[in-house]
């Protein structure tokens, strides 16, 4: 028998998921984007999940760290060398799982927050629909791709209407606790 005891989903700290590609500058309109996202989220008391690498990942975990108070951002790094994660981070997790490591930050999320789309975004945005978590793409796939929202997204227009429907969806989650 465990002696570890479950903490009930309205004790708990939420876990949030980032995703966006790891190639978009520092200084550009989407970089700004993921850092208010990042720094909105540690507003919120929320841990924040990402990549840990570059682009939007380093964007979100910058503006969680620049927040008032600082939050907490996670970043589970593909490779075996955690010293890789970016300079933003709180901890930096290396996973050695590569690309595989995009499920293990969806499943370990409470919701998935896309800024911007690559290859490696539509991936995890695709197991956040999978596993019925709830995604927010702003700025993502449905703009620059097919034009249509991968099915189990919603898409947004705004770093506010992103959390105000992610707040939306927590208070939820708490209550089902």
């Amino acid at each position: 028998m465990s002696t570890m005891s479950r903490v009930p989903h309205a004790d708990r700290v939420p876990y949030v998921a980032v995703v966006g590609p790891g190639s978009v500058a520092p200084g550009s309109d989407l970089y700004e984007t993921a850092r208010r996202v990042g720094a909105e989220l540690a507003a919120r008391g929320i841990t924040t999940l990402c990549g840990g690498l570059e682009g939007v990942m380093a964007a979100v975990a910058q503006g969680v760290g620049e927040a008032s108070p600082a939050g907490v951002c996670i970043g589970l790094l593909p490779g075996d060398d955690a010293s890789v994660g970016n300079q933003y981070l709180t901890h930096a997790l290396a996973t050695g799982l590569g690309e595989l490591r995009n499920g293990v930050l969806v499943q370990a999320s409470d919701a998935v927050l896309a800024v911007g789309g690559s290859w490696g975004t539509l991936s995890e945005i695709a197991l956040g629909a999978r596993k019925s978590k709830p995604v927010f793409s702003l700025f993502g796939w449905s703009v620059h791709a097919s034009g249509e929202t991968p099915p189990g997204t919603q898409e947004v227009s705004s770093v506010e209407e992103m959390m105000e429907r992610l707040t939306s969806h927590l208070a939820r989650f708490r209550s089902q606790g």
